[in-house]
């Protein structure tokens, strides 16, 4: 059994006062309270099968952001036993807020590879999603860029678009490609990115597709996921017929930059054993064809196979760089975007 609450659980005191009405008997029984970031439609799959797999009930809240504010406010009469989230960025935020604890699983170590966790086991990777450029099929020629450095070269100048530079996917790009080269390279980086930009950065993945087929530029960066879904809604289909997709590389290398979604268990979890199992769960491939498959993402864990369709767009090798570095890198990257004035 699922048992949800939807919406904005932030403004809602009676939201999060019904969940926190039924954690003694929740505790009781030993079921798992879970704040998530994530969509319903991606959730309430993985949360059937392992209900119908352990017998264990699931209870979840729905929020769009401020679970790590929620967590802070709630402290150690928190009722929630895990976060899931996206963005190697929010998991990190809840490490440094201090709302999540250490998980030693030799499960979670087998199945997720390492530079997919955190070293200190606090947070895990769950699906990975890579971030690509989107090139117009009518006026970028098959392999003519093939990596994020060249993104600066000059021959692009009025002809990129992207959302915010202080956006976490982009910040969490901007800090691999400071791990990569440095920050001196990294930032005359950015600024050839921004001298290339066809308009002010703004709007969100999908927006900067549309902008490539109408014309407004030729390129444009976001995550491989949103073409899935593009392809799947009549709307913005042509949106996405429009465009080639490019798995760029980085820093010389074959690899390509991924970010993630992901878990960690509450420092307070009341039911920490039962929360342990679903993480572990969620790591196996059972789960994770149904998570990577339903949002057009990839597995962590290296013995699932790619579905089908997001086989069908292109192979990569992730970027190798640990998860954990571009975390540590992510100020250094929003300080950056500020001093280049890249939103401006």
């Amino acid at each position: 059994m699922i048992r949800t609450l939807t919406g904005a659980f932030l403004g809602s005191a009676m939201a999060v006062s019904t969940l926190l009405a039924g954690v003694g008997t929740a505790a009781a029984d030993g079921e798992v309270n879970v704040y998530s970031l994530r969509q319903p439609f991606l959730i309430e799959p993985l949360l059937k099968a392992f209900t119908d797999k352990t017998g264990i009930k699931t209870n979840v809240v729905f929020a769009k952001d401020g679970v790590v504010e929620r967590m802070k406010a709630e402290g150690a009469n928190s009722p929630a036993d895990v976060i899931l989230t996206v963005d190697i960025g929010r998991l990190n935020d809840a490490v440094e807020a201090g709302v999540v604890q250490p998980v030693a699983s030799k499960t979670l170590e087998a199945n997720i590879p390492a530079s997919f966790r955190d070293p200190e086991g606090r947070w895990f990777a769950l699906t990975q999603r890579a971030r690509l450029i989107y090139a117009s099929k009518d006026r970028v020629k098959p392999g003519e860029i093939t990596s994020y450095e060249e993104l600066a070269d000059p021959k692009w100048k009025g002809r990129i678009c992207t959302r915010s530079g202080k956006h976490d996917y982009n910040v969490a790009l901007l800090a691999a490609m400071i791990a990569h080269h440095g920050e001196a390279k990294a930032e005359e980086w950015l600024k050839g990115l921004k001298a290339n930009l066809a308009r002010k950065a703004q709007g969100n993945d999908r927006g900067q597709v549309k902008a490539v087929m109408e014309g407004e530029c030729d390129l444009a960066i976001g995550n491989n996921y949103y073409y899935g879904a593009m392809l799947a809604n009549p709307e913005q289909k042509p949106w996405a017929d429009s465009v080639n997709l490019v798995f760029p590389t980085i820093a010389g290398s074959k690899d390509t930059h991924v970010n993630v979604s992901g878990i960690a268990m509450t420092k307070s979890a009341p039911n920490r054993d039962n929360a342990l199992k679903l993480m572990e769960f969620l790591s196996s491939p059972e789960a994770q064809e149904i998570y990577a498959s339903a949002n057009f993402e990839y597995p962590v864990n290296p013995t699932v196979a790619w579905s089908p369709e997001v086989a069908a767009w292109g192979k990569f090798t992730p970027d190798s760089l640990p998860l954990s570095a571009i975390a540590e890198l992510r100020n250094a990257a929003v300080k950056m975007v500020d001093r280049v004035g890249y939103d401006g």
